[in-house]
C-alpha cells in the first residue's frame, strides 16, 4: 500500500475511534441524567463501571497519534489532524468523567423524596447530547461554520444553569433541611454547564482543523 494511502487510512481508522468514543460520551450522559431522573441506583453504578472502557480508548487513540507524529511525521493540515483528534479525545473522557460526576449525585441522592421537579437538568442534558452529535459530523466533515454555530448553543445551557442557581439558592434559604439535596443537585447542574464548555472545546478544535488559528469561542 502506498505511504499515503496507509496515513489516510490510518487517520480514517483514528477518526472512527474518536468517533466512537463520542458516541460512548454522549450516551453515558443520557444515562446519568435518566439515573437521576428515575433514582436508578442500579443505571448509575453501571455508569461508573463503564467509564473504564471510555479511558481505555482515550489512551488507545493518545497511542494512535503519538505513533503516526513520530512515524509519518505529517505536516500542517495533516499534523493539525492529528492534535485536534488527541485534544478532542481528551476532552470526550472528560465529559465521560462528568457522566460519572452526574452517576454519583444519584447514588447520593439514593432514594431520597426529590425536592422539586427536575425539568432543567434534562433540558441542559438534550441540549449537551444535540451538542456532541453536531459536533461530531462537523469533525469528520470538517465543518468549522457547523462547529462555531453548535458553541453558540453553550449560551442556552448557561442561562438554565444560571435560572437552576438561582431557584436552588431559594429552596434553600426557605428551607434549611432542603440544603444537601439542593446542593447535589447544584453540582448536576454545574457538571452539565460544564459538558457545554468542553463540547465548545471541540469546536475550537474543529475549527483550528480547518484554517489553523485558535479561537476562543466561549467569547
Amino acid at each position: 500500500m502506498p505511504t499515503r494511502q496507509k496515513f489516510d487510512h490510518e487517520l480514517e481508522d483514528l477518526r472512527l475511534k474518536i468517533l466512537t468514543l463520542g458516541k460512548m460520551a454522549e450516551q453515558q450522559i443520557a444515562l446519568a441524567v435518566n439515573s437521576l431522573m428515575n433514582q436508578d441506583l442500579e443505571l448509575a453504578n453501571s455508569i461508573v463501571v463503564k467509564d473504564l472502557e471510555l479511558n481505555d480508548l482515550r489512551a488507545d487513540i493518545e497511542e494512535t497519534c503519538i505513533l503516526l507524529i513520530a512515524t509519518q511525521q505529517p505536516f500542517a493540515r495533516d499534523l493539525r489532524k492529528l492534535v485536534a483528534g488527541f485534544k478532542i479525545s481528551i476532552y470526550l473522557e472528560r465529559m465521560g468523567d462528568l457522566a460519572v460526576d452526574l452517576a454519583k449525585v444519584s447514588i447520593r441522592i439514593g432514594q431520597e423524596k426529590l425536592i422539586k421537579p427536575l425539568v432543567d437538568i434534562p433540558r441542559m442534558s438534550g441540549i449537551v447530547q444535540e451538542m456532541i452529535r453536531i459536533g461530531l459530523k462537523a469533525y469528520v466533515d470538517e465543518d468549522c461554520g457547523a462547529a462555531a454555530e453548535m458553541s453558540l448553543m453553550d449560551d442556552e445551557i448557561d442561562k438554565i444553569y444560571s435560572g437552576v442557581f438561582g431557584e436552588l439558592k431559594s429552596i434553600m434559604m426557605e428551607n434549611p433541611n432542603n440544603v444537601t439535596q439542593a446542593n447535589y443537585l447544584l453540582f448536576a447542574s454545574r457538571f452539565l454547564e460544564r459538558l457545554g464548555d468542553y463540547c465548545t472545546n471541540i469546536a475550537e478544535e474543529i475549527v483550528y482543523i480547518c484554517n489553523g488559528k485558535r479561537m476562543d469561542l466561549n467569547e
